[in-house]
């Protein structure tokens, strides 16, 4: 898969099948576009191109609204739809005015003149160009003008996965591990940094490495206890984790903290990759140590029944 960080670095002359969208989290509903976007490629013996952008529309045309979330970052789409197994991918630097085109202008300027669509795959409610004006009757009349096909999902089709990024987003902000990971068609996973920590897990018997993720706006899953696996240079070790501001020693800011099983090395300022399987419990406050580390235990061997 080659990878363009605008539309105009894009250089493949020869006729394309084209889907546009952010794809954030690649989920099974992602999968069914791609899938069909590959197929297409194939019938006019050409390459698939996906267009995404970054940072996300709702960033750039709704700043003071700090709310939102993503399942991915960048980097982490980039290898989702890698393994998806796309041609190319363009990711486009979205701003306020590409925000202003119009839908015309979109098909004209950017899907044929730069992108050479031979055959665009698009959802059932797919809108773009300014104000969401585009449609998919519009693109029907400027298919023929343009000499392209327009291929569209039925809503059947992503209707019986009934997925959407936002419900993903949901799951996640409730706790709801095995939904959102069900939708997505892979374990949710954080990737982060090991960082220093108060040194409070390792007086009990339960050492943990405190991650920090980089980017402001990964998706962090509901407070509480997960099942997780955590991936330390290509080797995978059991865990549970915890997220939250650690109520039993009064702390205020959330961290996140995994308890690595059966492991003992220094992993500081490395990189950590952890998938997440089932939520345990909630976050709860203890008013002794020993409560805490009693509970730990337990929260240990749930994990453990897990991964049986």
């Amino acid at each position: 898969m080659k990878v363009y960080r605008s539309i105009e670095a894009y250089e493949n002359t020869g006729r394309t099948a084209v889907t546009i969208g952010t794809f954030d989290g690649v989920h099974s509903g992602h999968q069914v576009i791609i899938s069909q976007l590959k197929n297409a490629a194939r019938k006019i013996n050409g390459e698939s191109v996906l267009l995404t952008f970054f940072p996300h529309p709702r960033m750039v045309l709704y700043p003071d609204d700090n709310d939102l979330r993503l399942l991915n970052t960048i980097n982490e789409r980039i290898k989702l739809l890698e393994k998806a197994g796309i041609d190319h991918l363009i990711i486009h630097p979205f701003s306020k005015e590409f925000s202003r085109l119009s839908s015309t202008e979109f098909v004209r300027d950017i899907l044929v003149n730069q992108l050479n669509v031979a055959t665009l795959v698009i959802g059932y409610d797919h809108h773009f160009g300014r104000n969401r004006e585009g449609s998919f009757e519009h693109l029907q009349e400027l298919a023929p003008l343009y000499d392209f096909k327009v291929e569209e999902i039925m809503a059947q089709e992503i209707q019986q996965v009934n997925i959407s990024s936002t419900k993903i987003r949901n799951s996640l902000n409730e706790g709801e591990i095995n939904a959102a990971n069900q939708f997505l068609g892979y374990n949710y996973f954080i990737e982060g940094t090991v960082v220093e920590g108060n040194q409070k897990g390792r007086e009990i018997g339960f050492p943990t490495a405190n991650i920090k993720v980089d980017e402001w706006y990964k998706l962090i899953p509901a407070k509480g206890v997960y099942a997780v696996k955590v991936i330390i240079d290509n080797t995978t070790y059991k865990g549970m984790l915890n997220i939250g501001t650690r109520p039993t020693i009064n702390g205020t800011s959330e961290t996140i903290e995994v308890n690595i099983f059966n492991f003992n090395e220094n992993i500081y300022n490395k990189t950590l990759r952890i998938e997440f399987y089932q939520r345990i419990r909630n976050e709860q406050k203890f008013e002794q140590f020993s409560d805490l580390k009693t509970q730990l235990e337990i929260d240990k061997e749930k994990t453990i029944q897990v991964f049986q």
